[in-house]
């Protein structure tokens, strides 16, 4: 029988995907909740493969796919789990390092296709930096197309030996609707009331608190916004295994920086903010940064990754790890009401730049389609 696409407009057979995800990335997670939506709309059966706290969070059976649970680990329970899952798929899809390692291995031996979306890198030293690049070559040479979510990306496979490397920029999910200038938010004073910021700067940072974000030289930087009038007050929304070492020098060394935990609200903080801040000594698709400019909210981030690639001119960028040029960088524009307005008109248009999710799940839905279309003889 001749495959067909599941979109073809006469009823012929529907596509099969399967989606593989760690479940340890919340962009990712994010990208295919979105992802299997979109595809679902479009007639494609769907399978999620993911730890079930994954589907609690991100509901993929809410958006019509069929979730099955395979854990994290790669021990061949879980392997020879996702070898079950994918019998019969027309392709596999798997996203991250870790998961696309996974399903490579339960698909040896089959000629069905797999893409792989890189979505960021993991970061490492010593022995474990080097494990990690053996699972990125094992990877690319296993996956047919590797997507990559920016330039640099797609270059690193490229490099570890990927066959077929391509950009696949992935759109924020459940974007909103840019804030209008004019627009009042009646919320706000509340949330700078509830943080301690209401006759103070406001300078919002979000993400995980882990080495690669780092948090280390914002409040390097912190500690120079100590002699403003106003001090501004940094506000950090996320957890995770720095927080003792962070809270430690903020109680410390006194510094005008709050760690607010996990957060269902960042939205509405990242509204209050005066500025919006992103240390981090890597990047690939900053949803902080994507977020920022959606909401008129000028940024000052680190030129790391993929940043450049996607602010454009529309963010202040300074070198990573310098702590006195982050620092310099945020005066200047507290100081500077015309430069933060010219910022937030920036933001708008390099925000309309960037790819809708019905166009995310397009382009990858041509992918899918090249990859399992017959090829006409010559």
């Amino acid at each position: 029988m001749t495959p067909v696409s599941s979109h073809s407009p006469h009823g012929q057979s529907t596509l099969r995907t399967v989606q593989v995800l760690g479940g340890g990335n919340a962009g990712s997670s994010a990208h295919v909740r979105s992802l299997a939506a979109g595809l679902v709309a479009r007639g494609v059966r769907v399978t999620v493969c993911a730890p079930v706290d994954a589907d609690r969070a991100y509901d993929f059976s809410g958006a019509g796919a069929e979730h099955v649970h395979v854990p994290r680990s790669s021990d061949p329970g879980s392997v020879a789990a996702l070898r079950a899952v994918c019998t019969g798929a027309d392709l596999v899809h798997a996203h991250g390092l870790h998961a696309s390692f996974r399903a490579a291995l339960a698909l040896a031996g089959r000629r069905t296709p797999l893409i792989v979306t890189w979505h960021s890198h993991a970061h490492s030293e010593g022995a474990r930096a080097h494990f990690l690049r053996m699972l990125e070559r094992r990877v690319v040479r296993a996956a047919t197309v590797v997507l990559g979510t920016t330039s640099d990306l797609v270059d690193r496979a490229r490099k570890a030996g990927a066959r077929d490397a391509r950009l696949a920029a992935v759109a924020l999910p459940g974007r909103r609707t840019p804030v209008e200038p004019d627009e009042a938010d009646p919320v706000s004073p509340k949330v700078r009331a509830e943080l301690g910021a209401v006759a103070r700067p406001l300078l919002m940072a979000v993400g995980s608190l882990d080495p690669q974000r780092g948090y280390d030289v914002l409040l390097d930087a912190a500690r120079a916004w100590r002699r403003l009038d106003p001090v501004p007050l940094v506000a950090i929304a996320g957890e995770g295994p720095l927080r003792p070492v962070l809270q430690r020098r903020i109680e410390d060394e006194e510094l005008p920086v709050r760690l607010l935990g996990r957060r269902d609200d960042v939205g509405e903080l990242l509204a209050a903010a005066d500025l919006a801040v992103l240390p981090s000594h890597w990047e690939s698709r900053s949803v902080l940064a994507q977020e920022a400019l959606h909401a008129r909210v000028p940024l000052v981030a680190t030129s790391v990754g993929g940043i450049p690639e996607l602010v454009g001119d529309a963010a202040e960028l300074v070198p990573a790890g310098d702590a006195a040029a982050f620092a310099e960088a945020v005066v200047r524009l507290l100081d500077d009401p015309g430069r933060r307005e010219q910022l937030q008109e920036k933001g708008l248009r390099q925000a309309a730049t960037w790819p809708t999710e019905d166009e995310t799940v397009a382009q990858v839905l041509s992918v899918y389609d090249e990859l399992t279309q017959p090829r006409p003889l010559i």
